[in-house]
């Protein structure tokens, strides 16, 4: 399992921010499309019906932010506070023009990199571009899950992944 940008890679499956567990909320990307999981959301979105596809709200590095999350964290381990996960929101826009939020959870305790989120929304709207596109770039992602030992890559080498395979679909 790894984090690449602002996706989960577990074998082979594709996840929009965190790897959803349990009732959790989460998106999957499929071949077939766009999945909601979890206990307050569920649905698929085939890909011939998905217009658009972004993420709003994701946390984005900053060194605020990054003083921030060791404060939290701090506050939460030593007086005992809530473990309440940051959230994002995957926006679908289907082909009658009706947006759908999903909620998942993010990945990155401390913000996703600019670069690295950047590249995601860039990769999320190639894979509206067309079947060709999308289910060369699904396969070039899950085939890296499916080998991919270890943990999540460092950063430099996450930004490279993002544009192969931003390179797979064009």
């Amino acid at each position: 399992m790894a984090m690449v940008g602002l996706f989960w890679i577990a074998e082979g499956d594709v996840y929009v921010g965190a790897k959803p567990s349990g009732l959790a909320a989460g998106v999957r990307l499929t071949p077939e499309g766009v999945v909601a999981l979890g206990d307050k959301q569920s649905g698929l979105w085939p890909w011939e019906d998905v217009r658009a596809l972004t993420v709003e709200n994701a946390p984005v590095k900053s060194l605020k932010r990054q003083v921030g999350a060791l404060v939290d964290m701090a506050l939460t381990v030593g007086l005992g506070g809530g473990d309440e996960a940051p959230t994002m929101t995957v926006r679908i826009t289907d082909v009658q023009g009706a947006d759908h939020e999903l909620t998942v959870y993010t990945a990155a305790a401390t913000g996703y990199s600019p670069v690295e989120h950047d590249l995601s929304l860039d990769l999320l709207a190639q894979l509206t571009r067309g079947a060709g596109t999308l289910l060369t770039m699904l396969a070039a992602m899950a085939e890296w899950g499916r080998r991919r030992e270890g943990g999540t890559p460092r950063a430099a080498d996450r930004e490279a992944l993002l544009r192969e395979w931003l390179g797979a679909g064009a």
